[in-house]
């Protein structure tokens, strides 16, 4: 008679350790983030504006959609639709943490854009819109403000995307050290 063996559902000690630095990473990620708005809050106004070169200022401004503006114009469910969909990204990508941990680029693109969320979930839920204050201009013309949220959603895709590449390359890699007959 076969006995039924049952895995526990968290993962052992050892996996625990290794996710550690993803932890520190994430929550070191979102502390920067929740500081530098909370700079912004205190030092400029809303709307205020300080020239810091010819090309970039800061400046105190608030999305309540998503990135560049996208949903800002809606009747206010916006705030709670981006803010489920970063709680259930942010549970996806910490679970695909958990079963690779060792992984580091792609551990370093998922805690990447997990603060990212987290950072821009906390302020939706706290001010019901996202605080945003990089302004990066060149004559005349202004890309849409953002934030260290932003660039860290930014950055863990495109790293992503690379690790993705890479991945792509190295099974094709293996695909083809498979294919070949052998050497006589």
């Amino acid at each position: 008679m076969r006995s039924l063996s049952f895995e526990p559902f968290w993962p052992r000690r050892k996996t625990i350790r290794s996710l550690r630095p993803w932890i520190f990473f994430v929550v070191g990620l979102l502390i920067i983030d929740q500081l530098t708005k909370l700079a912004t809050l205190e030092l400029l106004g809303f709307g205020g504006r300080v020239e810091v070169t010819s090309f970039f200022n800061f400046v105190h401004v608030r999305n309540p959609g998503a990135a560049f503006s996208f949903l800002a114009d809606a009747a206010g469910w916006q705030r709670w639709f981006f803010s489920g969909l970063a709680v259930v990204i942010s549970a996806w990508l910490g679970f695909m943490i958990l079963q690779s941990p060792h992984d580091r680029l792609f551990c370093t693109a998922a805690s990447l854009m997990m603060s990212g969320a987290l950072g821009n979930l906390i302020d939706r839920l706290i001010h019901g819109e996202v605080i945003d204050f990089l302004d990066f201009h060149w004559a005349g013309w202004h890309w849409p403000a953002f934030n260290i949220a932003d660039s860290a959603i930014t950055l863990g895709a495109a790293l992503f995307i690379w690790v993705e590449f890479l991945r792509y390359r190295q099974s094709k890699s293996k695909l083809k050290d498979h294919e070949q007959p052998p050497q006589p």
